[in-house]
């Protein structure tokens, strides 16, 4: 692509998310909303191959059906109360269906099932965008509405969990995995969301982290589904011994940063009284470490039948930058002691 071009997009997807960011009146968020879909499009649909076609039609059918039904639901609160104001929703009709339209928008359970399809039509540097940056404006929405039903949140978020553990058991994929592990991980936001904010805004960036180190691997090794993990201990040994600990991240497990949000969230969940919802969240997460454990296993613990010229490439400079990956992956799996600070910090 043109990097001009390319410039010029990437332009529209920050200004799209910084526009509803900077808004109070829902016209105004709805444009930010429009502005990143429209930005995106071309990006999804530069390799002009028909799976990404197919995968650029989904994701824009499903974002305009969000948008459009985010507008009505906006217009109607307009003509129920008199104001478009974002943070002075107190009729319950428009707050449902914008936490319904919003829910689309991310991807949440029962309204998920665009995205593993979407994802998988899409290259890994796409699917990444996709995946971290297109969830900040509908996230920043739905932290400024506080949905005044909470069984619909808790709905949506235990449905999430549920789903985005049962969905990637079959999948052999790698970013149909990651587009489950999206919907799991988007579950544990949605659970907490209202009784601590600030908590929801601590899973989404380290989901952020996690799922940025993850695709990087996945980018720098050239894998698309299981079998090609088992030839990346040939490209970058070091890497493939880091990996499966960037997997267990995401899964949840201690000592790595994936287990301080859902230790909080839990935690969370049992003062507010709600101990069998965390209870089946906790059962959930199991779901999801089983796939990846299944991930790691291909990963480091299987040799794929490699010629004596296939064991060679980890002596080549690698093209792509590595930075970005050696800071994702240290904070991905480092952070864990921080979680004194971060609680200080989330409770002012």
């Amino acid at each position: 692509m043109n990097p001009y071009i390319l410039a010029a997009l990437l332009f529209g997807l920050g200004l799209g998310t910084t526009i509803t960011f900077a808004s109070s009146h829902w016209l105004l968020a709805w444009m930010g909303l429009e502005m990143n879909t429209l930005a995106i499009i071309p990006l999804m649909a530069q390799h002009h191959h028909p799976r990404a076609v197919e995968a650029t039609t989904k994701y824009f059918l499903t974002q305009a059906t969000a948008a459009a039904m985010l507008l009505f639901a906006s217009t109607t609160n307009a003509w129920m109360t008199g104001q478009w104001d974002i943070q002075q929703m107190s009729h319950p009709l428009p707050v449902t269906l914008i936490t319904l339209a919003l829910a689309l928008k991310i991807g949440l359970a029962p309204v998920h099932s665009w995205l593993p399809e979407v994802l998988q039509g899409l290259d890994l540097t796409t699917g990444l965008i996709l995946s971290t940056w297109q969830k900040l404006a509908p996230f920043a929405l739905l932290l400024q509405i506080q949905p005044v039903n909470s069984t619909i949140l808790i709905a949506f978020g235990l449905a999430s969990t549920l789903v985005g553990g049962w969905g990637g058991l079959n999948q052999t994929q790698l970013r149909k995995i990651l587009a489950y592990s999206s919907i799991a991980h988007l579950g544990w936001m949605i659970l907490v969301l209202q009784f601590s904010p600030s908590l929801t805004l601590l899973t989404l960036l380290t989901y952020f982290v996690m799922t940025f180190s993850t695709f990087l691997v996945f980018k720098l090794n050239k894998s698309t589904n299981i079998n090609m993990l088992a030839t990346s201990w040939a490209k970058a040994p070091a890497l493939t011994a880091l990996a499966p600990l960037v997997l267990l991240s995401l899964g949840g497990l201690p000592p790595l940063t994936g287990f301080m949000p859902k230790w909080l969230i839990l935690q969370e969940l049992a003062k507010q009284d709600l101990a069998p919802t965390a209870t089946l969240a906790a059962m959930t997460a199991l779901l999801s470490l089983y796939f990846y454990l299944r991930l790691s296993y291909a990963m480091t613990l299987t040799m794929s039948p490699n010629s004596l010229t296939g064991t060679t490439p980890w002596r080549l400079h690698h093209s792509q930058f590595t930075l970005p990956l050696a800071i994702a992956t240290v904070t991905t799996l480092l952070l864990l002691p921080l979680t004194p600070a971060v609680v200080a910090l989330l409770s002012f």
